[in-house]
């Protein structure tokens, strides 16, 4: 298995999408690009979007391995081989061995970078991210003469990461793929996406979120409903709400909720400080999504729509008082805006993080209504 330290495209302590074999739920998708293939209308750039977390990734990695694994196909071809009805690839082809050691030379996988100086991710994808592809399109093509590329995700690229891209995009490469992962296709340049074909995932319903984490080796045991509720159908947020304890995370925002107006100090440092640890920026990532979801949850209460399945105790009652009409409902939406704005700055000018966390929790606390 190739080393994924600093790799931003998967979930820690979750197989990476180039090891997950089967795809849940987007078979849609899955039948599209098939039909495109054999129909000899591929086309040379693919925007796959959709929420974060529900196959995106996955769903690149079985179109990259397609399509170095398989021959261009012959419709007319009566005597051939019969066209392909389905995108598997068995992990015994050499071509799937190599993807995944990592070691495929027809596929190149950009993503953000590690920064030389600092030995942190970058923020962003590039100029030099993109720019390296021009050598590895002039490598002599292997396996048929195809190369594909997996842009994981698009959205993180900077202004002139984009501008290089659109420029490979206007002369694409012969025989050559490009993958480009989004999560927010409204972010990207519109001269990027007119130039691409999409490919458009859904949410997975309770259902699907469980044979899908139970295929990555996640049981999230009694926990199914609650992880599906919070993670709004992406079963990469559910994964990672079941690996990091997110869901007594979330009980512990509820649970300062319900002290407001009147915020339990001692207990609001505690969850501040555990999050703002030196070393805990994922624990600090995923406290700021519970906040954001709790606050979003708790708005739709306000305005007539409630939790359908609590994902902590006493939630429903908690939110009831907090927020018990529309301009209740309001009144949280705009704390919300402002809080995590001013969170999301603090964090990216390298303020405190635990000062920050009760910085936010403060002003949550001014905005709950009088007992």
């Amino acid at each position: 298995m190739a080393d994924d330290i600093l790799d931003p495209t998967r979930v820690p302590g979750a197989p990476h999408p180039r090891d997950t074999v089967q795809l849940i739920g987007q078979d849609k998708a899955e039948a599209a690009f098939l039909d495109a293939f054999t129909t000899g209308r591929l086309h040379h750039a693919w925007l796959i979007t959709g929420p974060r977390g529900v196959g995106k990734a996955t769903l690149a990695w079985r179109i990259a391995r397609f399509l170095l694994a398989t021959p261009d196909p012959d419709p007319d071809d009566m005597f051939g081989a019969p066209l392909p009805t389905t995108l598997d690839v068995s992990p015994d082809h050499p071509i799937a061995r190599r993807i995944t050691a990592n070691a495929e030379p027809g596929l190149k996988s950009v993503h953000r970078t590690e920064n030389e100086k600092t030995k942190r991710l970058r923020d962003q994808i590039t100029i030099d991210d993109i720019r390296a592809l021009s050598g590895f399109f002039q490598l002599s093509a292997t396996d048929g003469g195809r190369r594909v590329v997996i842009i994981d995700a698009a959205d993180d690229m900077n202004v002139n990461a984009a501008n290089a891209l659109l420029k490979m995009l206007e002369e694409p490469p012969a025989r050559t793929t490009l993958l480009l992962i989004c999560h927010q296709p409204s972010r990207l340049l519109p001269t990027i996406r007119s130039r691409c074909r999409t490919l458009r995932l859904g949410p997975l319903d309770a259902a699907q979120m469980g044979t899908a984490m139970a295929n990555a080796g996640v049981d999230p045991g009694p926990d199914g409903a609650a992880l599906a509720e919070l993670s709004a159908g992406s079963v990469g947020e559910a994964m990672r709400l079941s690996l990091l304890d997110g869901l007594k995370t979330y009980g512990e925002v509820i649970a300062l909720l319900d002290t407001m107006p009147n915020l339990d100090r001692a207990r609001a440092l505690a969850l501040a400080e555990a999050a703002g640890a030196r070393g805990a920026e994922v624990k600090l990532d995923l406290l700021y999504t519970l906040i954001d979801v709790a606050l979003s949850r708790l708005a739709r209460t306000g305005a007539g729509h409630p939790p359908t399945v609590e994902a902590a105790r006493n939630e429903a009652a908690i939110f009831a008082r907090l927020c018990a009409s529309q301009g209740h409902a309001r009144a949280w939406a705009e704390t919300a805006q402002t809080a995590l704005a001013r969170a999301r700055h603090g964090r990216a000018v390298n303020l405190d993080p635990p000062a920050l966390v009760l910085d936010t929790l403060f002003k949550l606390s001014a905005t709950a209504p009088a007992r």
